[in-house]
């Protein structure tokens, strides 16, 4: 049969229906050029990459996640990774932390150090960090309702240790809007929160200036429940939100754009997810430069970390989630990334052991050094199918922020309750394909089979939590009471006031104030949030 004769036979038959993981519509074949071909990479709207040579310059910051115990055993962790290749620094706060708790109080019971890494004080910060030189190594904190306090402990930490807090890099996440749409950790409501946020990077922005003050995240509206072109509007939208709150403070975008970054996930179907974060860079750049007016080249860079998909892993078979990550963080390199985290097969089950966690590390190696796929920048670039899937994401995204901007912005959208309605329908339907059988995943529901189960796991070490529990009352003993209460009164006053609460939040980190003292000093005076949840 000719090829031409085939190809007829082949368009006469019936073609089974396919659906992305996000159950967008598939088509069998995808043909005919892109509209229009895109810029080369590292110039506006940079849909194709920030940089012009992007790995072949730089590679990009391999960052693994980690965090468990007393800030020792991360310590330990840390070392581990960097002495095994690892660029840099990403930690991991356990829930008392996230949520603005000292290790002692009574919601901390049983949580201290199990799900991160417990950090109450500058004390536990500097244990942290012990040895590693923080004027080298980019770090980054995940947190974000206490990121303020967290960020005034680690400057105080590092300027114990000679480092002053300009020469500090690295990332705060920072990102509180998708605490309320997705990840649900929280110290005050929604309006003081925009307000910390501000000060946060108008802080950055006078005195950090290699720090990047904020990760807009979403990572975590994707493991929600997300679709991929969900989770490129609400982050796009929480990030005009951030936009929003300082221009309107009379701050030039240009100030602090440049230190803007992102967060993004990266889910299993590999097309789809290389375009979307192909789409972000291009809506980023047009946005800064067409409303907000920017007009530096470096405030239209969407700078992005991504993290491979948590919520595609499996508890059965887990050995297969090595395939899963590898898959995922491939796409990531082939998508442009500046920053990268792969998870361990084993996350589904625990905390990474350091075999595993080494293992996901060797991923990214393996990815930079064998593949090939970092030797050319947007390798899928020009793919019709990838163009085709970049097109549509953002237009999808444009439709979100049109209703978002139609009920108010994202903070009004987030108090009406409609990012979280959207994720958790989006949630439903996933799972309902997944049940009946029309979303098939390996192990789970297709290709059930007999594999070994037994895999060696992390085990929770309860004396953690008996160590910060002590520590945190030996400081509050011998700490200088009376300059305690001078810092604390000086916050006070900031948060009732209009001035930057974040020199006072140094001052009082200085002074020996827990994350639970400033944390609870801000629920005083705003109130604490209560999640609606009317959705």
């Amino acid at each position: 049969m000719s090829t031409t004769a085939g190809r007829r036979q082949d368009a006469g038959a019936r073609v089974p229906p396919r659906e992305s993981i996000s159950g967008r519509p598939l088509d069998p074949v995808y043909e005919g050029p892109a509209d229009a071909v895109a810029p080369p990479p590292g110039e506006y709207p940079f849909t194709r990459g920030l940089h012009p040579l992007m790995y072949r310059s730089r590679p990009w910051t391999m960052r693994m996640f980690a965090g468990f115990g007393s800030p020792e055993d991360t310590n330990a962790r840390f070392r581990h990774l960097l002495e095994h290749g690892q660029t840099g620094l990403s930690t991991a706060f356990d829930m008392p932390t996230l949520m603005g708790y000292d290790p002692d109080h009574p919601l901390a019971l049983g949580e201290v150090g199990r799900e991160g890494v417990s950090v109450a004080s500058v004390g536990d910060m500097e244990r942290l960090f012990a040895g590693i030189d923080l004027g080298t190594v980019s770090t980054s904190m995940t947190i974000s309702g206490p990121a303020p306090v967290a960020l005034a402990m680690f400057v105080v930490a590092a300027e114990r240790a000679g480092v002053p807090r300009a020469r500090l890099r690295g990332t705060l996440q920072t990102d509180i809007l998708k605490e309320f749409i997705a990840q649900k950790e929280w110290v005050v409501p929604e309006r003081p929160s925009m307000r910390l946020v501000g000060d946060l990077i108008a802080f950055c922005a006078e005195e950090m200036p290699l720090w990047h003050p904020i990760s807009v995240s979403g990572y975590h509206i994707r493991e929600a429940g997300a679709t991929a072109a969900q989770e490129l509007a609400f982050t796009i939208a929480d990030g005009v939100a951030y936009v929003r709150e300082l221009v309107g403070r009379g701050i030039d975008p240009d100030a602090f754009l440049p230190r803007f970054s992102f967060f993004f996930d990266l889910h299993i179907d590999l097309f789809e997810e290389v375009a979307k974060i192909r789409a972000a860079r291009r809506l980023w750049a047009t946005l800064m430069r067409e409303e907000f007016g920017a007009r530096d080249p470096r405030s239209w860079g969407l700078r992005t970390h991504v993290q491979t998909s948590g919520v595609s892993l499996t508890a059965q078979e887990p050995l297969l989630n090595v395939a899963r990550t590898a898959i995922e963080a491939l796409g990531a390199v082939l998508a442009g990334t500046q920053s990268l985290h792969t998870n361990a097969y084993d996350e589904t089950l625990a905390l990474p052991t350091e075999a595993s966690a080494t293992l996901a590390l060797r991923t990214q190696q393996m990815i930079l050094a064998e593949t090939g796929a970092a030797d050319v920048a947007d390798p899928l670039g020009g793919s019709w199918y990838v163009e085709r899937l970049t097109d549509a994401l953002e237009a999808e995204a444009r439709a979100y922020l049109e209703e978002i901007d139609r009920r108010g912005g994202m903070v009004a959208a987030v108090e009406q309750g409609y990012p979280q309605a959207e994720i958790a329908e989006a949630s439903y339907r996933f799972h309902r394909r997944m049940e009946s059988g029309d979303r098939g995943v390996v192990g789970v529901n297709l290709h059930r089979g007999a594999w070994p189960e037994d895999v060696e796991i992390h085990r929770h070490d309860a004396e953690a939590e008996r160590r910060q529990v002590e520590r945190v009352g030996a400081l509050r003993a011998r700490r200088d009471a009376a300059a305690h209460a001078r810092a604390m009164g000086a916050l006070r006053a900031a948060c009732e006031g209009t001035d930057n609460v974040m020199p006072p939040l140094v001052d009082a980190a200085a002074a020996g104030a827990t994350v639970g003292e400033m944390c609870d000093l801000m629920r005083a005076v705003w109130g604490a949030y209560r999640d609606p949840g009317s959705w």
